[in-house]
């Protein structure tokens, strides 16, 4: 009977359960996939009974259950905060507690009675550290038998960001950064300002940095006053907040706005309202206090391990602008990102801590990359498809040979089409990865302007990412090794870059947007750069197989591919809801597996959008 281990985040947000058997990852699965509410903080039930079923186990089955973070020293620090920043803080203050006091200190009571749900059986509960949850993350699942570990995000229990150094089984915390001096927070109160929501925003605050002016003297002016006025940062990387400017220690906003508006001479932005340059430029100069922080803490982490690689997670992880240029750097021979970096990511590494260092047990011999190509999620057959077919009144069209399905979605592409592409495993965490994507040409000029405003619903300043064969990624962007979790930005390759006009940079948003940059354009930032996902053939044979047809068929071995959802939603996790998103929108046509659909002689009534009113999706 194999040993199992339960890995749980919750309560936070982007709730998750992981299951291990024998120190190998069975299932992961983030709980928004299954309840369809973004960044769902709640009980991950639906996802632990997933990750269960994988091993036909139930909760009497489990070795333990490792819970990501050490509630009540999360509970010390809050106390410890108000009572620092007192009398600031008695609204928060009346707001948090009457919730710890009646739930999160009695952690493991609910615990135990949420499992209950599951099933029989009372296994051990564990609590480590939020950020030794990231730093297990990060260090056992990566290709590397030692390696500097650096996590950084908002705030665990007091740490915000830590230094660490995994050989072996075991991980050495080095340095820490305690709340409430956070770079992820300091990013994050960027990103309310700028009008962008914190926990979902902050990629949209990344792609907006590019529009940015990098020449403006307004730039470097707003720069030097993150600087000088909003931080002090170290030679080490290790920072101070001047917390005169923030709010988030004991209020319910990330800054003092006013503040904020007085230093830097504009008010904060209202979501949906147009962006102007000012909010460009400050993206921008946020951005690049960032990527010179990470860089700071990455030398130092080398300096205190002398490793040669580095592994990284927490949500600043996921910047993966500021690790492409750390890649670049060449401050280590190799970096490895866990995909999911975040708080999903930290179920994953309470387990993995539960196992290597509450259990002892030794990492097996250098595997490669243990996450699998994060396909480990719940897989759904043929009867799903004919259950979706038949509950919608669907037909399609089944492919006995998936090479001629490749063959007909290759030539939809060509012409233009949008194509809603379901296989296999679900991703875990927040990319989609050829399983849940959507995919179309990257050649054609309006195929980004298409996918933001008539499938996604978003911003039209959005980027896309490019999925590419791995063998062809140097021909088209700069990287000289395999970028397979879209965790890497890196520059078009001048070869495939076309001439841009004289007055490029001072063109406004759109109007630059909408210039053909490269011979990719819909996956080209205006700054000519892409968050590259390579595709090997080993680890997704499908998707491979369907770039390889494009590149024979069509000349390119560059897909665009987005996650299969819209805005506001998660991403599908079940055919069910891949059909109704395929409906809602004007995407174009729909693979579920070996069988194709469109939207010819589908009723009427499927396209509106009270769609939740016309489908029950249990």
């Amino acid at each position: 009977m194999p040993e199992l281990i339960l890995g749980i985040s919750a309560f936070y947000h982007d709730s998750a359960a992981v299951l291990l058997s024998d120190g190998r990852i069975t299932a992961a699965a983030q709980e928004e996939r299954f309840s369809r509410k973004k960044h769902d903080s709640g009980f991950p039930g639906r996802a632990a009974a997933c990750v269960l079923k994988e091993a036909g186990a139930r909760p009497g089955d489990l070795a333990a259950v490792a819970f990501y973070d050490k509630p009540y020293l999360k509970f010390e620090r809050l106390l410890e905060t108000y009572h620092g920043f007192a009398p600031r803080g008695l609204t928060s203050f009346l707001s948090a507690m009457p919730v710890w006091i009646k739930e999160k200190l009695f952690m493991r009571r609910m615990l135990d009675q949420e499992l209950a749900k599951l099933g029989p059986g009372r296994p051990r509960i564990l609590f480590p550290e939020h950020h030794l949850s990231h730093a297990a993350s990060a260090f056992y699942p990566s290709p590397f038998e030692s390696a500097a570990i650096l996590t950084v995000d908002g705030v665990g229990e007091w740490a915000t960001t830590t230094i660490g150094l995994g050989q072996g089984q075991d991980i050495r915390v080095l340095r820490e950064v305690h709340f409430p001096h956070s770079l992820g927070l300091l990013y994050s109160a960027f990103t309310a300002f700028c009008g962008f929501k914190v926990n979902s925003g902050e990629y949209k605050l990344m792609g907006l940095a590019p529009y940015g002016d990098p020449k403006s003297k307004r730039t470097g002016k707003w720069r030097e006053f993150i600087l000088d006025e909003l931080m002090d940062l170290r030679p080490d990387g290790s920072l101070l907040l001047n917390m005169d400017y923030f709010n988030y220690a004991t209020g319910l906003t990330m800054c003092r706005n006013q503040k904020w508006q007085d230093l830097f001479g504009v008010p904060p932005r209202a979501p949906e309202t147009p962006i102007s340059q000012e909010y460009m430029d400050l993206a921008l100069a946020v951005q690049q206090v960032t990527e010179q922080a990470v860089l700071r803490l990455a030398k130092t982490a080398r300096d205190l391990t002398s490793a040669q690689n580095l592994v990284l997670a927490g949500g600043v992880a996921l910047n993966c602008v500021a690790n492409g240029k750390l890649l670049r750097s060449g401050l280590f021979k190799d970096i490895w990102v866990q995909p999911a970096a975040g708080d999903a990511g930290g179920a994953l590494g309470a387990a993995l801590a539960a196992w290597h260092i509450w259990m002892g047990r030794e990492r097996p011999g250098p595997e490669g990359d243990a996450m699998q190509g994060a396909y480990l999620g719940p897989e759904f057959g043929d009867n799903a498809v004919l259950r979706v077919s038949r509950r919608f009144n669907a037909p399609f069209k089944r492919f006995e040979d998936f090479d001629e399905l490749c063959r007909r979605v290759a030539g939809l592409l060509a012409q233009g089409r949008v194509v809603g592409w379901f296989q296999g495993r679900m991703e875990y965490g927040p990319r989609a990865l050829g399983n849940r994507s959507i995919l179309g040409d990257p050649r054609q000029p309006e195929m980004q302007k298409k996918l933001n405003l008539k499938i996604k619903y978003r911003e039209g300043f959005r980027p896309f990412a490019p999925s590419v064969m791995e063998e062809a990624l140097a021909e088209y962007f700069d990287l000289d090794r395999p970028s397979p979790y879209m965790l890497l930005v890196a520059p078009v390759t001048r070869a495939h870059r076309k001439p841009v006009p004289d007055n490029y940079g001072s063109m406004a948003m759109f109007d630059r947007l909408y210039v053909e940059r490269s011979d990719i354009p819909a996956v080209t930032h205006v700054d000519f750069s892409a968050r590259i996902q390579s595709v090997s053939k080993k680890t997704n044979p499908r998707y491979w197989r369907l770039l390889d047809t494009f590149y024979r068929e069509h000349g390119c071995p560059v897909l665009v591919n987005t996650s299969f959802n819209v805005r506001g939603e998660p991403i599908v996790c079940t055919p069910a809801d891949a059909y109704v998103c395929f409906m809602r929108t004007e995407m174009d046509h729909l693979v579920l597996g070996d069988c194709l659909f469109d939207k010819t002689g589908q009723p009427e009534w499927i396209e509106t959008r009270d769609w939740r009113e016309r489908f029950e999706l249990d």
